[in-house]
């Protein structure tokens, strides 16, 4: 690392776009934030200052494009980074103190919960889940099919991802509230980005259009966890769901309480459904998405799920999905192009030195998935869909923080294995039983919590003969 010597304060040093003078970047930032982080990288460099709002109430943010500089930010721990910043107390107050925005010993009390809820061993026992909820995606999209219709990957995806998160977090359909929570997680989502980028907030008490609108989203979601949670402490069952799990989950280094308390539990299973549905379902969209553009690839994973999968006469099992290398290749290249986490948010309480720049105390700190997933310096020609970036070969091959879309460090995401099982028996067994065809044509990206399309993804979809199912 080389150290920058500068006689101006901490953080005055590192380059960034003057913006205008009275806003800043404020307006690039809203209008397009993911072109106008890779603009900036172009212009200058791995670490870039930005600011956004008139003088007085100006936000100054430093985004951090380099594996070497996601490295750093990601694996600091304790007191030097922290999730203190705008955007995770925007989350927090919009979907609770879960294990996505807690900190210190809070967090780490959660951890130990959670972590066991994860283990492979257990996350392998919900792959009959997934396998039948992609078999009723294949019923209904045969039925699409033979009609001639196309079919809206993004919206079905969200559907699956929602159903087989449903099932596996709460152990019932939700069907009954699949429309409510449609229409009020993007609110949420979309209210706490725009209240971290604004430099002029309103106090959430105050009876606006914006905070009644968020406030009606999240008391829906509060009410329906809550619904769900009650039932369950009703019926005192012995589910192996989730959140039966966590409601008998007892912490084995405790010295007071043991367990989650009604707020704790219903806060987790807010950021698991946020978390289980719409990253994976994002992931998936464009997979397939780009699976409809490129028909050599397309026809390489219908071999590897024939071979892999067989028939449709033995049950899938998460062996038998680990071994679809390619298909988990295909997978991995959607999700370096399409980041569900596109950006990555720390405070540094006490400053740093990142990629040579002295940042100062209390600086906010974006690492950027969608940068640094197309950083020139370690991807040949970026923008370009190869799923054989992704052999063992290469990635051993590769900086370690060159791909991070699930983070890393001690808060990458604990539900990544769930995630890619779940992503690439989709993938599988949708290119078995379909033929995708994607129009021309870039798919406008929505940048709420998670990174979404902002519309249709629409497929057209040519039946395979025969029809084959998962069991």
């Amino acid at each position: 690392m080389i150290t920058r010597q500068t006689d101006t304060a901490p953080g005055q040093n590192v380059p960034g776009p003057p913006g205008i003078p009275l806003l800043g970047s404020a307006l690039d930032l809203r209008r397009d934030l993911l072109a106008t982080f890779e603009e900036a990288h172009r212009r200058y460099g791995d670490v870039v200052r930005f600011s956004a709002g008139p003088p007085g109430l100006r936000i100054v943010m430093y985004a951090v494009f380099s594996p070497e500089g996601a490295r750093h930010v990601l694996t600091g721990t304790g007191q030097r980074y922290t999730k203190g910043n705008l955007f995770y107390r925007e989350t927090a107050a919009m979907l609770g103190d879960g294990l996505l925005t807690s900190e210190g010993e809070c967090w780490q009390r959660q951890k130990r919960f959670i972590q066991p809820l994860f283990t492979r061993r257990r996350v392998a026992g919900y792959v009959e889940v997934m396998a039948e909820e992609t078999a009723a995606l294949l019923d209904r999209w045969h039925t699409a099919a033979q009609h001639g219709a196309t079919v809206d990957a993004a919206g079905d995806m969200m559907h699956l991802t929602l159903a087989v998160i449903g099932r596996v977090l709460f152990g019932e359909d939700l069907n009954t509230v699949t429309p409510a929570l449609r229409e009020a997680l993007p609110v949420v989502s979309a209210h706490a980005l725009r209240r971290s980028q604004s430099p002029l907030r309103f106090p959430a008490s105050w009876p606006t259009p914006a905070n009644r609108r968020a406030g009606r989203a999240q008391r829906q979601l509060y009410d329906i966890v809550k619904g769900i949670i009650d039932r369950r402490r009703a019926t005192n069952t012995a589910s192996e769901d989730l959140l039966s799990l966590l409601l008998r989950a007892r912490d084995p280094d405790a010295l007071g309480a043991d367990t989650l308390d009604e707020a704790e539990v219903r806060d987790q299973a807010l950021v698991f459904l946020l978390a289980g549905h719409e990253t994976t379902a994002t992931a998936l969209t464009f997979a397939l998405h780009l699976l409809g553009r490129h028909p050599d690839v397309q026809q390489r994973v219908r071999v590897e799920a024939e071979q892999v999968l067989g028939s449709g006469d033995q049950e899938p099992t998460a062996e038998r999905i680990t071994a679809l290398a390619y298909t988990t290749q295909v997978v991995k290249e959607a999700m370096r192009l399409y980041p569900p986490a596109y950006v990555i948010g720390r405070q540094i309480p006490e400053g740093d030195v990142i990629d040579g720049y002295h940042l100062p105390p209390g600086a906010d700190v974006l690492v950027s998935p969608w940068v640094t997933h197309r950083h020139p310096r370690v991807w040949e020609q970026p923008q370009r869909f190869d799923p054989d970036r992704f052999t063992p070969k290469q990635e051993k091959q590769r900086h370690s923080y060159a791909y991070l879309p699930f983070g890393g460090g001690p808060r990458a995401c604990i539900g990544q294995y769930f995630s890619m099982l779940e992503a690439t028996l989709a993938t599988a067994s949708i290119v078995r039983a379909f033929g995708l065809h994607a129009p021309p044509g870039p798919v406008p990206l929505i940048t709420g919590i998670t990174l979404r399309p902002a519309g249709q993804v629409p497929l057209t979809l040519v039946p395979q003969s025969p029809h084959p199912g998962l069991h």
